[in-house]
Parts: structure tokens; sequence; C-alpha cells
């Protein structure tokens, strides 16, 4: 879009110099690409957006000004080199208009002026064309592209001496066989895609896009029908696409234009070709509807305010509303706007709120981070992140039914007193299971049927229970069971990794830190370590339980070991601590010291861990990295390397940091637990 600095000045004053006004257009959303001085007036060349065929104008341009600077829009009569405008006869009840499909062509209009004097245009109009890249024709033709460059409005004049109005204007689709010379002298062959404005005898024009040779205004034109429409918007593009043929009128009509507007235009026009040329205003004849039905949106100030992080009033949004051409009544916060005829872009209350932000000025509005409220989480909220992380751990979750039989009990040894069903549909369905976990037996054997030799399932459901009145209880617990092994790909080749009990224990520990629940600990219940407790704190948890062979062989599981967990969810998410608290990369490197030794089976690991960690900064972290039994480790040992890493937020820690410290360890290590070092 072309507009030059002096047009604009024709509908607004504006203060600033033509390097400020293009900045202030870009951040309001007009990318001004070029700003060039010439012949005293200055050329703006402007990116358009698709969805906005308002700014294909001067005067929608001098609105975003008038807007962005708060300087008045000049209305009505006005100073330009035009001048001031006339009136125009009542409409004509001869010579009709025909439009064969109203949604090809909604409006169509034409007025007629007789008895012109066709001459060069004026200096200032011919000036500012062809500072728009266009040249120079005659008084006729230049007004309506001026106009069309002013308003947005595309019209086009045809030499009325040389129509065949006897059945009048007809606007059609053209037939198979039917040809045209357009203006730029090109022979064009029409078909039925193309929608034509034509006489009794021939297409005149092709609709929207560009008129034709046989018709157009010259030196001889006498007398003239000046054509104003509206085309609908995707015939139109799809014609100049197929015709690759491209034109100002085209560029509009694909983007839409405002019908609303088009009569006005019309007149404004008519009158000013009248005007400079000596015509008389004639004819008038118009087809089709030119209301709009009035659009209304809703803007809350608050929504306002939260959505682009400032703070505006609504006395402010309706002012900037207001200078953008829309209607704006205000109720307080809530303000009721009606869309203009011009703006069809603007649909939802997010539309309304851009507009405040491009005017208000994206460089007013700072880049801070968002204000996040902790909220507790739910118990939906809760299951769905505990899912995700045994999902992340490579467990797969399985289904399985609330009614079992009561031999599944007998087959796991476990005494529980089920809710009974009075009339069960068949004996598999004799109660309602009080534990998840024979539904977890049933899968593995089932699994294990199948050939599958990696089994890691987890169930999250509900047990029942009878109360002190045999009422059943719903209790949400989490099932999990591990049985056979996985195969990785290391660097070393292929490994078999059998499940066992540390793979238990470490899906567990994950579960818990994932959840935030510090002090927890799995300690064996009976001598046989055939069953864990799980504790968080004094609180029971759960269980693990490695079944015995007799019991697995009840469920056909032969010649397997498996490993089987549950844990009350009620329990466990009434100590979740959600809360995440992120702290900073460290500034200073670390230091990592390893110790290796040789430790009793019967002691817990964690008990030394704790007592390393409680001997504090500059100690950062301790953790396990190597575990061994073999050869070289005596019956009932094993060895262990614990890695400890030291580091500092002020400064670069030194060897001697270090040692003092590390000492301190190992000394812990010999005398408190008795470990032997390697």
């Amino acid at each position: 879009m072309i507009v030059t600095y002096n047009w604009l000045q024709d509908f607004v004053d504006i203060r600033l110099s033509p390097e400020q006004l293009a900045d202030k257009l870009t951040l309001a959303g007009l990318e001004v690409v070029s700003c060039k001085h010439i012949g005293g007036d200055v050329v703006f060349e402007i990116e358009i957006t698709s969805n906005r065929p308002d700014w294909l104008s001067v005067y929608g341009v001098a609105r975003e000004v008038a807007a962005i600077t708060g300087e008045k829009l000049k209305l009505g009569d006005r100073c330009s080199v035009l001048g001031t405008r006339a009136k125009h006869p009542a409409p004509s009840t001869k010579n009709l208009i025909t439009i064969q499909d109203k949604k090809d062509c909604p409006y169509y209009s034409y007025r007629i002026i007789r008895n012109l004097q066709i001459k060069p245009s004026a200096a200032d109009i011919a000036r500012r064309l062809e500072l728009a890249n266009l040249r120079s024709v005659n008084c006729v033709v230049d007004l309506t592209n001026y106009l069309l460059f002013e308003t947005g409005q595309p019209m086009h004049a045809f030499d009325l001496d040389k129509l065949s109005l006897e059945q009048g204007i007809i606007v059609r689709r053209a037939t198979q066989k039917e040809k045209l010379v357009t203006i730029d002298g090109i022979e064009r062959q029409l078909n039925p895609d193309i929608l034509v404005i034509a006489d009794n005898l021939k297409p005149l024009a092709i609709a929207g896009v560009m008129g034709g040779k046989d018709t157009e205004v010259t030196s001889a034109t006498k007398n003239i029908l000046l054509e104003t429409a509206v085309f609908d918007s995707i015939l139109v593009r799809r014609m100049r696409q197929k015709l690759a043929l491209q034109s100002e009128a085209a560029y509009r009509f694909e983007r839409g234009v405002d019908l609303a507007a088009t009569p006005r235009v019309s007149l404004e026009c008519a009158s000013l070709i009248a005007k400079c040329s000596n015509g008389k205003l004639a004819e008038f004849k118009e087809s089709g509807s030119k209301k709009i039905a009035d659009r209304y949106v809703t803007l809350e100030t608050d929504l306002v305010n939260r959505a682009l992080g400032i703070q505006i009033t609504a006395k402010e949004c309706k002012s900037i509303l207001t200078a953008l051409g829309f209607t704006v009544k205000n109720k307080s916060a809530s303000l009721q706007v009606k869309i203009p005829s011009f703006r069809q872009d603007v649909k939802k209350e997010v539309d309304l709120i851009e507009e405040v932000a491009r005017i208000y000025g994206f460089d007013r509005i700072l880049s801070s981070l968002p204000k996040i409220s902790p909220q507790q989480a739910s118990v939906l909220d809760l299951t769905a992140y505990l899912k995700e992380i045994l999902f992340a751990l490579g467990l797969n979750e399985t289904i399985t039914y609330s009614l079992i039989d009561k031999a599944s009990l007998t087959k796991l040894k476990i005494n529980l007193t089920p809710v009974e069903i009075r009339n069960p549909l068949s004996k598999e369905q004799e109660i309602l299971r009080p534990t998840i976990l024979t539904g977890l037996l049933n899968c593995v054997a089932h699994n294990l049927n199948q050939k599958q030799n990696q089994i890691s399932l987890f169930e999250i459901a509900k047990i029942f229970h009878a109360d002190d009145r045999a009422n059943p209880v719903e209790q949400p617990v989490l099932g999990i069971a591990l049985c056979g092994e996985r195969t990785l790909l290391l660097d070393q080749g292929v490994v078999k990794d059998v499940f066992g009990l540390l793979h238990m224990k470490g899906i567990l520990e994950t579960v818990f830190s994932r959840l935030g629940i510090k002090g927890f600990a799995i300690t064996p219940l009976t001598v046989s370590k055939d069953e864990f407790i799980i504790q968080a704190g004094a609180q029971e948890l759960g269980r693990v339980f490695l079944p015995a062979d007799a019991q697995l062989d009840a469920f056909e599981i032969k010649n397997k070991k498996v490993f089987l967990a549950q844990l009350d969810l009620t329990k466990l998410f009434s100590l979740a601590q959600m809360e995440k608290k992120f702290l900073p990369a460290a500034k200073y490197p670390q230091i990592t010291r390893d110790m290796s030794f040789i430790v009793k089976d019967d002691l817990a690991v964690s008990r030394i861990l704790e007592a390393i960690s409680a001997l504090g900064q500059p100690l950062e972290n301790v953790k396990i990295v190597d575990y061994y039994r073999g050869k070289q480790i005596p019956k009932g040992f094993r060895a262990l390397t614990i890695s400890c890493i030291y580091r500092s937020n002020q400064r670069t820690l030194t060897e001697e940091d270090v040692s003092s410290i590390q000492e301190k360890a190992v000394r812990l290590l010999v005398d408190s637990f008795g470990v032997k070092m390697r």
C-alpha cells in the first residue's frame, strides 16, 4: 500500500516527522517498509496484512494515525485538493440492473454523467497518482483511481455511448466461448468461472478485476456510466489467479470492501467527475442490499488488564476504540462495543484486546513473568501425575475386575475378610476384592502364557473392606507387579537385567521423590524377608510382597520370581508436597571424592548415607555409585562405593577444603559402622 505524508495531512493534523510517524505505524502493526522523500512529499510503502482491508486506503491509514497520535480525524467536507462534494438526483426507474447471483455480487450501482469535457487532471491529483505508481490518463479515469486509493473502494467508468443498455446492465457468469480484450490490450478467453459485467450484446468488464478496452473512457467520450459495486472476495481471488491478472481493484475486492460505504463513495466520485469535467449528473440506479447487520462484542476491562499485564481503565479503552471507529457504550468496567462495517475481522473479545494493545503501545507493555499462585493438587491431578511417573519408568497399566472369587485369596494365603456379594452372577464374582494383588498375579500369569519375558505392570483402582456395620468401604490403592527380565543394549553389548527387589525399591523411591515425600523407608517385616513395610515417617503406606513358589504355582506361574507392592493412595497423597523450588545453576565447579569399603549385609545403606550427609557444607550430595558381591568379598558382606560431591556457593573449593571433611567421613564409617576400607 502506497500513501504519502501530505495525503494523510488531508485527514489528520500530523505533528510528527515522517520518520517518527513511520516508527509509530510499524509498532502499531502497519509495517512501513520504506520511507522516501520525493519532490516535497514523503512516500510510505506499507506492508498490509490480508485481514485488514480497511488499511488499503489513505483514509483507513489516517484513522490509525489519528488514534496513535491522539489527533482528531477530519470528516465530512474536508480541506483537500478535491474540494467539496455535490448532491445527486434521485434514483432513476430506467435501465434495469440484473444480478443473476446475489452471492457473486451482493450490491451493484451505476451513475450516469452526461455532456463531459474530458481533460487532463489537476496537477495535485496527477502528482499524487504518480507517487502511487499510477500514470495520469484523464480527469475521469484519474478520479476513479484517486478515490480508490483514498477510500479503498474500486470503481470503473464506461463510455456510455459504446454500451447497449436496452436490457440494462447484467452481472452474470461468462459463457464458454466468450472473449474480452481488457484495458491492457490482451484478449482474455472467458468461461463460466469468470463473472462479467455485460450489456445485452457482450461482456464489458471482468467483474472486480479489469474493464474492457472497447468501452474505456477516451478523449472523445461525452457520456459515462460510473460503476460502483461489491463482489464476492473469494470469487475475485480465483478469477484473478485463473487469468493471471493483477489490478489495484482486484487487490481490494479479494480482501473485502466496506459495503456500507460503497453508495457514499459512488456519489462522491460522480459529483467530483461532474465538477471537474463540467458534466451533468443524470440517471442513478442500484440493486442488491446495502444493509449490514449490527454486531456487538462485550469487552471486560479486567480481562484486558489480565491479558496484557497492564493497568488500563475502561475510559482509556473506550477512548482507544472510539478513535478506531468503534461505537462504545460504557457499562462501568464492561464495554458494549458496536463493530463498524469496515472491521469484518473483529469477531471476539480477544480481537478488541489486540486493538487496545496496538494503540496503547506494545513498547509500553513491559516483559514480566506471569504470577503463579500455588494451588493444592486434587486427587485426580495427583492420580494422573502418578500414572505419568509410572509410565515414564516403563510400567504398563492394567485394569482388572473388582469382583473376584474366594479361591483367589486362598491361593495367595492372605487372611482378609472380604465383602461378599449376596447374589453373585457367577462363582468368579463372589466377593469384592480386598486386595489388588490377586488381579495383578492373574495378569502376570496371562502374560507369561503369551511368552512375554518382561512384565512390569501397575494398576490404580479401589479395594473394599467392611466397616463396623458390615458396610463396604472403598479404598484407592496402587498395585505394582514385576516379573521376568528386561533386555538392555549397553556399550558392552546386550545385557539381561533380571527384575529383583532393588527394581521395586527403585520404582517406589522414584514415586516418593517425585511426589515430594521425604523420610521414607522400606524395611523387612519378617526374618525370611518375603514381606516389607513401606513407611514414611511413622506412617505405614503399604507393603512389598515376594510370593512363595507354592503361592505362584497356585496362579500357574512356574519357575519365576514375582515382586508385588500395594500402597494406600489416600495416605500417599496426604503426604505429597507438590510445591517445587527452583534454584539457579551452580556458579562454581564441584569436587568429587569416592570411598570404597566392605560392609555387613544387615547394615542399612540409608543409615550410612544419612550419617555422612549430616557432616554439612561444603558436602553437597552423597550417593551410592557401585555395589559388588564376589569371590573377593567375604560371605555376609558386600562392597560399596560412595561418591561425595563437594561444592561452595561463594568460591571455588581447594584440595585443602575437601580433604578435612573427607577424612571425617572415612573416620565416621570406620568408627560408627565398622566398615573396612578398600
